[in-house]
């Protein structure tokens, strides 16, 4: 008889239970520990079970232009918005269009929501503005300590160093500055004495003489002059009516948070020009910038503007970035650049991500005016879910009771495994929060409550399939081995086509449903985890024992209650006996 072949596991082998209970536990006890690290440890809620803030907009369009308020344009803009707000970590944020001319922007609460409110709201145009010249916010004389302000950032082919500071100009020398400024040649190398010159004139364009250019220019140095951009009123009321071919005055904060007012020249580049922009930290010095880059027409009116500027002192080497009519950052111009530019100066990590997604997302093809903002309890969504979660409870009482009056015993490694994984789910969840900004809404509650009965269909097909072996007539620990093999592919396969659907619906949906099929796939991804590192091997050590390995009335595992036939006997070959022959 040839001997069996070493290292090959006979049919009905026992597995090393320890190892696959020790890995889950490991992951189960590291997770659970991040999420008490990270300080998160409950999941995020969307807007409908945590409140928020809803955003009407409205669309508008400039005189002569209505036809650009059409769906395309529209569609446009909510891509914009939402790429703007997620930009800022704030998940769930629902836009969409309402009507031919209306944006509803759905913002759920959470620590960035009065930031992306913020932002939602400046939905003008992006421009590049040569700077002519800085002041201080009032009108009144200011006295510092120092007269300066803080260093400004700086725009370059690679970070480069800081300048000294800007000087302010007080009261007593605004006029000079401003008079000085408008007969100084701007950016396109044309004297701008009045607030109409345009950015880029032709060389066969006749010169006209202005009736008034005196009292144009006194009366740009009077708006300058009296603009007080402490006042959020004269501050939003500077840029309005104004042009991109205009000389504009506008407001701005420093890099200390202090508000500075501005004359700028006209518009040299659109922010449709502008292709990508993103904060980065700088390998050289290690210090955040903003690394922009542009279309190819804008990077050649960007070259144009930066050659002019980079050979000007100071202010008139900045341009500001002005968005929705106010200046959000006012960096100087180091040399020639075109099609990639570097923003460095006193930034944190903030405040370079909030610069590159107004850079970024900041040029929409249409402006909208604000007509409403509404805050969303969360009182009606907090109904549902609590009306979900009752049935929820219901639901998995039911379970359970089914599991414990047709299995018995086996129901408690079903409740071992449920509760593994909904330990599991929770804790994921949590952590993807902050880690992707999930949130958890009402659609999302309804899959993992699916999730239940999906999870219980795994355990009951590998509990049928050990019963089917035992009325075959085995005995309960080579029954749970040769069983796992055709459960393994039944669960498989069945998970297989629900992560499937689940997949499908997250890529061809939006909204809401993507989280209902985001909980569906996560639960059933888990539910492999959990059947293969959990329920299987509790089941292996369970079966060990004399109340379930002897096939206990409460275990269900009755071979008698499961009508199983006669224990299987491997039959004994007996060697053919040999008669002697007697001795006569």
């Amino acid at each position: 008889m040839a001997a069996p072949k070493k290292g090959r596991r006979p049919a009905g082998g026992q597995s090393r239970p320890g190892r696959a209970l020790a890995l889950i536990l490991i992951a189960m006890v590291a997770l659970t520990g991040g999420m008490f690290w990270s300080g998160h440890t409950t999941p995020r809620l969307g807007i409908d079970l945590a409140g928020g803030t809803s955003i009407t907009l409205k669309a508008k369009a400039e005189p002569g232009q209505e036809s650009a308020v059409n769906e395309t344009n529209m569609n446009t803009a909510v891509g914009i918005i939402e790429r703007r707000v997620n930009g800022l970590g704030v998940s769930e944020a629902e836009v969409q269009t309402q009507g031919r001319e209306n944006i509803i922007v759905n913002i759920p609460k959470g620590t960035n929501e009065k930031q992306a409110r913020e932002q939602v709201g400046t939905t003008a145009q992006l421009y590049f503005r040569p700077v002519l010249t800085v002041a201080a916010a009032s009108p009144e004389p200011a006295p510092t300590a120092s007269g300066s302000t803080a260093p400004k950032p700086s725009a370059s082919a690679s970070a480069g160093e800081k300048k000294p500071a800007t000087p302010t100009a007080t009261a007593s020398t605004q006029g000079r500055a401003l008079t000085e400024a408008l007969k100084a040649p701007n950016a396109t190398g044309t004297p701008t004495p009045t607030g109409s010159a345009s950015a880029t004139p032709k060389k066969d364009a006749t010169p006209q003489a202005t009736p008034t250019p005196d009292a144009a220019t006194a009366a740009l140095q009077q708006k300058f002059t009296t603009l007080n951009c402490l006042d959020p009123k004269q501050r939003t009321a500077a840029a309005e009516g104004t042009k991109p071919t205009d000389t504009i005055v506008a407001c701005g904060k420093n890099a200390i948070g202090q508000w500075e007012k501005y004359l700028l020249g006209p518009a040299e580049v659109e922010g449709r020009d502008v292709d990508d922009a993103k904060a980065a930290i700088d390998q050289q010095s290690g210090q955040w910038i903003v690394d922009m880059s542009f279309t190819d027409a804008g990077s050649k009116k960007f070259q144009a503007i930066t050659s002019k500027l980079s050979q000007q002192t100071e202010p008139q080497n900045q341009f500001a970035i002005v968005l929705d009519g106010e200046v959000v950052s006012a960096p100087r111009v180091q040399t020639t650049l075109s099609a990639n530019a570097q923003i460095s100066g006193s930034f944190n990590q903030q405040s370079a991500q909030d610069l590159g997604n107004i850079l970024a997302y900041g040029a929409l093809p249409l402006s909208f005016d604000t007509q409403s903002v509404d805050t969303v309890t969360a009182a009606l969504g907090g109904d549902q879910l609590e009306a979900g979660l009752i049935a929820g409870a219901i639901g998995l009482a039911l379970v359970i009771l089914y599991l414990v009056i047709y299995y018995r015993g086996l129901s408690f490694i079903a409740i071992l495994s449920l509760g593994a994984s909904a330990l599991l789910t929770y804790v994921i969840m949590a952590l993807l929060g902050p880690a992707i900004g999930f949130a958890l809404n009402l659609p999302a509650v309804c899959g993992a409550i699916v999730a239940i009965g999906i999870t219980a269909d795994s355990f009951i097909v590998y509990f049928e399939r050990i019963r089917d072996e035992l009325r075959e007539g085995r005995t309960l620990r080579p029954a749970v081995e040769r069983a796992w093999p055709r459960a393994r592919r039944t669960i498989l396969v069945s998970d297989f086509v629900s992560f499937l659907a689940a997949a499908v619906l997250f890529i061809v949906t939006v909204g809401k449903v993507q989280g209902f099929a985001f909980t569906l796939g996560l639960t059933t991804l888990l539910d492999i985890v959990v059947v293969f590192l959990f329920t299987k091997p509790v089941m292996t050590l369970l079966a060990r024992t004399k109340f379930f390995g002897n096939g206990h009335p409460w275990s269900g595992l009755d071979p008698k209650r499961l009508g199983a036939k006669p224990p299987l006997r491997r039959t004994r070959r007996t060697a053919p006996a040999t008669v002697e022959p007697k001795e006569a």
